[in-house]
């Protein structure tokens, strides 16, 4: 099955020159998708995607370079190649396109062959590109499903992304070597696709030669990403993630810094995730259990200790600013519950003054404190939707109680006389 021609976008401010882009386009079989503007190509980028942008330098409000700048600067679309059309031999334009990530440039008036020629030259190359994008999202989508093989490890890969892109921050790597710990993380245990689940959900000791088995998936895994070239910045990670400072460790017994550093980071964050989360052979721990782990295991010689310590810092920082970010939740919670218990009071003084007939403006002023009760209760629920564990339900039901003994105080309290 043929492929359609591609779909581009054209964006001019000035008609004839939208139409004269749009109809020469359509003519060799193009679908084309127009705006007049750099807020408009924004949005149609996003909801069309178009294999290509045609994009005139000068508009009024946002700039094509703006424009430009934007797109490649969006992790989405830094790869949708971007054509600027400009008036001929304006050298600094195309330098300050150049700086925004332009990929290519057109001059006006636009030469109808030329314009062919580099709109097929940069779809075709735009379509290599979806394709290993493809191919690397199959295997990120391959590390998922291992992963939901095991119940016990439902999350790993997200948390380990987490923790080694945290650590590599805290390590000032480059954002390319950012990128290859984040994918690293969900590709590193992609070899297991080939382990039975016999051997990889056994829940006692493996035998010698089921342990051998499971040692193959670091193999297996960098000959799987082998395949895939845009994978290449991560095939340390899955291929080392085992090994180990003193040569102890597999498939290939490095030692020290014959080890990837990119490596190194992962191995730290996976054990400290597999010893505070339950698996089949044995409970989770607590993280200051884990902490002391990750230290006697690095003495021993198998972890980096520089990196174990550093990770160790980073993790209980994080954990500090959470607590501390959940006491003020539980203190402003406490705040609102107040609030609500006065609230209430004043509901309740309202019913029992309606009931006493009080003047009308005292029951216009009581008929607003329904919707305050609503603003607090709100409130409430809020706090609980962001994690907030307190009895709230003991606090609802302190004020009810309340409510119905000072309904029945003020009610003695206003009683009319009895008439027979």
């Amino acid at each position: 099955m043929t492929r359609k021609a591609g779909k581009v976008l054209v964006v001019d401010d000035y008609d004839p020159n939208l139409c004269g882009l749009r109809d020469l386009l359509q003519r060799a079989g193009y679908t084309v998708c127009a705006a007049s503007n750099g807020d408009d190509a924004l949005r149609l980028v996003r909801e069309e995607r178009p294999d290509l942008v045609l994009l005139d330098v000068v508009m009024p409000g946002m700039s094509g370079l703006e424009v430009c700048a934007e797109l490649k600067g969006s992790r989405s679309t830094c790869l949708t190649p971007v054509v600027l059309v400009s008036g001929a031999q304006e050298r600094d334009t195309r330098l300050m396109g150049l700086e925004a990530g332009a990929d290519d440039f057109l001059d006006k008036p636009v030469d109808a062959e030329e314009l062919y020629a580099r709109v097929r030259s940069l779809i075709r190359l735009k379509r290599v590109t979806d394709d290993l994008e493809s191919a690397e999202s199959l295997f990120l989508t391959l590390g998922r499903i291992i992963e939901a093989r095991d119940p016990y490890t439902e999350g790993h890969c997200e948390r380990l992304a987490q923790y080694a892109t945290a650590l590599g921050a805290r390590l000032n790597l480059e954002s390319a070597d950012l990128e290859a710990l984040h994918r690293g993380a969900f590709l590193h245990d992609i070899g297991k696709i080939a382990i039975p689940d016999k051997v990889l959900l056994k829940k006692t000791k493996l035998t010698k030669r089921e342990y051998r088995q499971m040692q193959q998936h670091p193999i297996i895994g960098d000959a799987l990403c082998r395949t895939v070239r845009s994978l290449d910045s991560v095939r340390a990670i899955v291929r080392h993630h085992h090994e180990r400072m003193d040569g102890t460790g597999y498939p290939d017994n490095l030692t020290g810094d014959q080890i990837p550093l990119l490596a190194r980071i992962v191995t730290v964050v996976d054990v400290f995730d597999a010893i505070t989360t339950n698996r089949p052979y044995r409970r989770a721990v607590s993280a200051d259990a884990a902490y002391a782990t990750l230290r006697a295991e690095a003495e021993a010689g198998w972890w980096d200790a520089r990196l174990v310590e550093t990770f160790i810092d980073l993790h209980a920082s994080s954990e500090r600013e959470h607590d501390a970010r959940r006491r003020a939740a539980e203190i402003e919670f406490g705040v609102a519950a107040r609030q609500e218990r006065e609230v209430a009071e004043r509901v309740i003084v309202a019913d029992v003054a309606a009931d006493a007939e009080v003047s009308e403006d005292q029951h216009e002023s009581a008929a607003d404190v329904p919707a305050e009760l609503g603003v607090a209760e709100r409130q409430h629920r809020g706090w609980r939707q962001v994690g907030v564990r307190l009895d709230y339900a003991d606090a609802k039901q302190a004020i009810r109680t309340d409510r119905a003994n000072l309904r029945s105080q003020h009610r003695v309290a206003h009683q009319r006389p009895h008439v027979r």
